[in-house]
């Protein structure tokens, strides 16, 4: 069977603080996307989401760029990039016009969006995006496209993503560095969101808690769009860290036993087994860990014991992110956990205890092409943001002055595009 021809290639770059990952995307002239290579590195000049030295962050970007590349047998000019830093933060807001009881057409559309332009209020932040998440017709809500339907007013939901400035100029001009244009900076919550939720629990209400190296970000999901989010510097580097610490040892090898042996629930056969500090290969005659036996192995519960002490911290900013958020208040809805942090085993039971909510975990989506190590939470913000991408969302911002009305208008309405066409132009 013959390979489909691939109409539009992209490419995204995730920045984190643990690695940076990079997929370079193919959609078909039938409409699939389909993953042409996908690579990750260890991060460099990146901390807690922010870039700390440019010439080192450059060159990771680059470097894993060039490996997804490789693997496509393809290059890529521009790329959307994935931030979780930043200080993003994320508002609503709401603008209305009247319509008059007629007919909706794709000019009244427009000047709403525009007029939804005058109602956010970045107070000298810079907006990510803003999207019109739904309209509403004389105050009913949830309607996708009002075009053709009769209303006396029409309104719109406009959700808007926040950061800080000056470090996102950082990470575009990170990315710009190496060699390549950013279509445009997708904060993490979002991009995260269309690979982990479904349609449904974005409409019944969900959190989103997404587990990284140094950030935790918290966002909140209700009728269909993100309603509030914040960010915790915790994550499961700190985790990392404690045992490093803990055992006096190295951070590779602190990171290696959380991931393989490590776990978010204690059992009694813990205390009996006994797991090995090095590698197998690795040189047997380096320090001793603390706690260790002498063929240098520690008690597995002491492992478990670090990890969970940490967990427990991290779900209480969890717990009060969410309660600040008013997600807390709301009997039996989900939390879903995504990010490299929700890989440990056990976590998902662990913050179900701790959050008194179901919990599942949010993986990467099987998509077409997608290697089976890519299939995974870490990897989820990466998936999301091709799928972003590709679904290529209105933004309010692109929508211009520069259309012409094409029908005739009476009453308030005529005298409302008026004004508008007079202050847009003069």
């Amino acid at each position: 069977m013959a390979s489909p021809r691939i109409s539009r290639v992209f490419g995204a770059v995730n920045m984190g603080s643990f690695c940076i990952s990079a997929m370079v995307v193919g959609i078909s002239e039938t409409g699939e996307m389909i993953v042409l290579g996908s690579s990750h590195r260890a991060s460099q000049g990146i901390k807690r989401g922010y870039v700390t030295d440019m010439t080192a962050a450059t060159y990771a970007v680059r470097n894993a760029i060039e490996r997804a590349e490789r693997m496509a047998d393809t290059s890529v000019s521009s790329v959307w990039v994935g931030c979780s830093g930043a200080g993003l933060a994320s508002q609503v807001a709401q603008a209305e016009i009247d319509i008059g009881g007629r007919r909706i057409e794709q000019d009244d559309i427009d000047d709403l969006l525009v007029a939804g332009r005058d109602v956010i209020q970045p107070d000298g932040r810079m907006v990510l995006h803003a999207q019109p998440a739904h309209y509403t017709l004389d105050g009913a809500h949830g309607v996708a496209n009002p075009r053709g339907l009769h209303a006396e007013r029409l309104g719109v939901d406009i959700h808007v993503m926040l950061a800080d400035g000056a470090p996102i100029r950082n990470v575009i001009e990170a990315v710009q560095n190496a060699h390549l244009n950013v279509e445009a900076v997708v904060g993490s919550p979002i991009a995260a969101g269309h690979a982990c939720l479904s349609r449904e629990e974005r409409d019944l209400g969900v959190a989103l808690v997404e587990v990284g190296s140094e950030v935790t970000s918290v966002s909140v999901y209700l009728s269909g769009m993100l309603v509030g989010m914040t960010s915790i510097p915790i994550g499961s580097g700190d985790i990392t860290d404690a045992i490093a610490s803990c055992f006096g040892i190295r951070r590779f090898q602190a990171e290696r036993l959380k991931c393989v042996n490590g776990s978010a629930i204690a059992s009694p056969a813990d205390h009996h087994e006994m797991i090995p500090v090095n590698a197998p290969g690795e040189e047997i005659s380096g320090p001793v860990a603390r706690y260790a036996d002498d063929r240098n192995r520690i008690p597995r519960a002491e492992l478990v014991s670090v990890i969970t002490i940490q967990l427990g911290r991290l779900m209480e900013e969890v717990g009060k992110a969410l309660k600040a958020l008013g997600f807390a208040s709301q009997a039996g809805q989900q939390v879903v956990l995504t990010g490299g942090g929700a890989e440990l085993v056990g976590l998902a039971d662990y913050a179900q205890s701790a959050l008194g909510k179901p919990v599942r975990i949010g993986r990467a989506p099987a998509l077409t092409g997608l290697a089976d190590t890519h299939q995974k939470p870490g990897f989820a913000t990466l998936a999301g943001l091709v799928l972003y991408a590709a679904a290529d969302p209105d933004d309010i911002r692109a929508v211009g002055p520069s259309y012409q009305p094409t029908v005739r208008y009476g009453g308030l309405g005529l005298v409302g595009r008026v004004y508008r066409a007079v202050r847009d132009y003069f």
